[in-house]
């Protein structure tokens, strides 16, 4: 009960009756323009070893990928082929990889997928699963949903992008899930002194790096995209890995403080465990995460009918994006864009302007880090 209060005041639906102390408690000290640190690149790493932190899981994983690739068959100006590897320690992941026809090396696409409360399919909601007719209807109907009848990684593959698209745990060949199982899995990795949030950002970062290690691309010119729950895995995981050089981010950024209201869909709890580092919000906001990336190009689209995200939410939240590109010289790198007439959805139009965005964004190599090759399959 807060001082002098009533007790039936103590839990407002399912926030505390004192949360609005405890937001006006969160001043995010480690914001860049906020810190005491005044040089970026040493705030970037300061930055970035406060996240790895709260992940709760180790940095420290030098698994050896290990790929074991099938065999390749020809979809529409690529070859497709899945691809089994170890992205930590814990266990082998499996993936979509596709492939342009012609002599790489090629720009690539690190495509992550959404959330949806639907567990039975993960790689399948942006990669047609030409292995797997029994998952065809489940896809087909999600691309309907959401992506005007797309599948994002052919149409990126086919435009000269090698995707690689792999299920996060608990979706698709991954011990599937229910909406009802995911606090109980979180609390397990708690108890465990692990993180379900952290383990899949941990997992996208390797990801990003087996990406980078491929002969068939062009390890400079690597990009992360995702729309919803993806397009927030899109944007931690430029923050986070050095091989990404830009970033697609659909329906999904907004300030911590905004998005903590009434009503608000992360107040549900269950889907919000796959977002959330305990304690992080002491330091850092969610644009502020997201600003590790810069100066590198990053695209951020939502829709104003989103009812996930508060309208101001997403202003703050685009607001301090701006300021620390702009502060860096490179406000012509960081695009933000509120679609008036869009809801959670990433429809096709919105897609050709991403598409659009993210050819340039690439065309001109940025990240000159290149891991040793691990490629064992085909020469792309």
């Amino acid at each position: 009960m807060t001082a002098g209060g009533d007790p039936s005041d103590e839990v407002s639906g399912v926030l505390p009756g004192f949360h609005r102390a405890l937001k006006d408690e969160l001043t995010f000290p480690l914001a860049w323009g906020g810190s005491p640190v005044r040089d970026f690149e040493a705030w970037r790493r300061a930055a970035r070893a406060t996240v790895e932190e709260h992940l709760l899981v180790d940095r420290q994983d030098d698994t050896p990928y290990a790929p074991e690739f099938t065999a390749r068959s020809d979809g529409d100006g690529y070859t497709r082929e899945l691809v089994t590897l170890s992205l930590t320690r814990y266990g082998r992941v499996r993936g979509a990889l596709l492939t342009p026809h012609g002599t790489g090396p090629f720009p690539a696409v690190l495509l992550l997928h959404d959330h949806g409360s639907r567990f039975d399919i993960g790689k399948e909601k942006l990669v047609r699963p030409w292995y797997d007719d029994s998952r065809l209807a489940a896809a087909e109907d999600w691309a309907d949903r959401h992506f005007g009848g797309r599948f994002l990684g052919d149409e990126l593959a086919g435009r000269g992008y090698v995707v690689l698209c792999a299920d996060a745990l608990g979706w698709g060949d991954r011990e599937p899930l229910t909406y009802t199982r995911q606090q109980a899995l979180a609390g397990s990795l708690f108890h465990l002194g692990s993180s379900l949030a952290g383990l899949l950002a941990r997992e996208d970062e390797r990801a990003a790096g087996f990406l980078a290690s491929l002969d068939r691309v062009d390890a400079r010119r690597i990009a992360a995209a995702g729309f919803s729950m993806g397009g927030y895995r899109a944007w931690q995981t430029a923050a986070l890995s050095d091989s990404v050089a830009a970033a697609v981010s659909v329906c999904w950024m907004t300030g911590l403080k905004e998005m903590m209201v009434p009503g608000n869909n992360a107040l549900r709890g269950q889907s919000a465990f796959h977002m959330l580092h305990p304690g992080l919000a002491r330091y850092l906001d969610l644009p502020d995460v997201a600003s590790i990336a810069a100066p590198r190009p990053m695209l951020f689209l939502g829709g104003e009918r989103d009812h996930l995200f508060t309208a101001e939410g997403v202003r703050t939240a685009y607001d301090r994006l701006r300021a620390v590109w702009h502060s860096r010289g490179a406000a012509d790198r960081l695009r933000t864009e509120t679609w008036p007439d869009v809801g959670h959805a990433f429809p096709r139009r919105m897609q050709d302007a991403a598409f659009r965005w993210l050819e340039s964004a690439t065309a001109t190599p940025i990240c000159c880090h290149r891991p040793s090759t691990t490629d064992a399959g085909p020469a792309g």
